[in-house]
């Protein structure tokens, strides 16, 4: 294939990586406003389920017809609601770190739902995972004992842990499910963020956990569209360039996911990169480029 017949997918999947590297950002302003971070995941992708619902009719009808796409419903749900959450209340680049422990997770999940074997790649890839993990959960300054245990030890680092595992199972019902529409997996994908971080939402809501949504003001309702509009982009991206990469180079460029977090949150987000970060997250990248590598990955 001509690499000029590459570029246009590669910049595909590259806006997908960048509009979730630095989609915190208008998180943060709307939590700033009061519309807490699950609250604005049901209203954006309640917008993008009704514009997918005008354009292609059938796909709400074909995701209620296929109990496997539910498990996607669940899974990107889970995903997005820990993800926006995270990314919110914790540190940008820890939580998109503790996220992309996807290999470890992705591992398991094939093993379980496609029967991949587990070979000697994969068990590096495990071990480069959990080590740089490890490391990104280390308490600084800590010494050796109990105290010092790399576990997670505040919810932003529960977010990101959750939000990577069920993004490992989304990527792998994808591929489960990668015969049926393109559309009915959107709408699935969608409509899992307005269910579960709805039931989430109202559910601490009522156990006076988290505030009710604020009352209708232009600003967040512009916001929340223009966060509608880029998300079904970015979803639009991910398909186009997905369907004309190899899965190796997708999973290597949506790495760039990372860079373009990690970036911008020390830019805009005055956040700092610590060298247990960089050497933890240096692990945790690696492992997922050998995944994109290995054809068993």
């Amino acid at each position: 294939m001509p690499n000029s017949r590459l570029l246009l997918p590669a910049f595909a999947l590259t806006l997908n990586a960048l509009i979730w590297g630095t989609s915190w950002w208008p998180f943060r302003q709307l939590h700033g406003q009061g519309l807490h971070p699950l609250w604005t995941t049901v209203f954006v992708y309640l917008l993008a389920v009704a514009v997918i619902a005008v354009a292609r009719p059938r796909a709400f009808g074909q995701v209620v017809r296929a109990p496997a796409l539910w498990v996607l419903v669940f899974a990107s749900g889970l995903t997005n609601a820990a993800f926006n959450w995270g990314v919110v209340i914790g540190d940008v680049v820890r939580v998109v770190l503790l996220f992309y422990l996807m290999p470890l997770w992705t591992v398991l999940l094939a093993r379980w739902l496609l029967n991949e074997p587990l070979t000697r790649a994969a068990a590096l890839r495990v071990t480069l995972a959990l080590a740089g993990a490890a490391i990104v959960l280390w308490p600084e300054g800590r010494p050796l004992g109990w105290d010092a245990l790399p576990v997670p030890r505040a919810l932003p680092d529960w977010l990101g842990l959750v939000g990577g595992f069920s993004f490992a199972l989304n990527n792998v019902m994808l591929r489960r499910e990668s015969a049926r529409a393109g559309e009915a997996r959107a709408m699935a994908m969608f409509l899992g963020g307005v269910l579960v971080a709805g039931t989430l939402a109202t559910v601490l809501a009522a156990n006076t956990q988290l505030p009710w949504p604020v009352a209708l003001a232009p600003p967040w309702i512009v916001a929340a569209v223009a966060l509608a509009a880029l998300f079904l982009l970015s979803n639009f991206a991910l398909q186009f360039g997905a369907a004309r990469l190899p899965a190796n180079v997708t999973a290597v460029v949506m790495l760039s996911e990372v860079v373009f977090a990690s970036v911008s949150a020390v830019l805009v987000g005055g956040e700092r990169l610590t060298l247990p970060l960089l050497i933890g997250g240096g692990l945790i990248v690696a492992a997922a480029v050998l995944a994109a590598q290995t054809k068993d990955s």
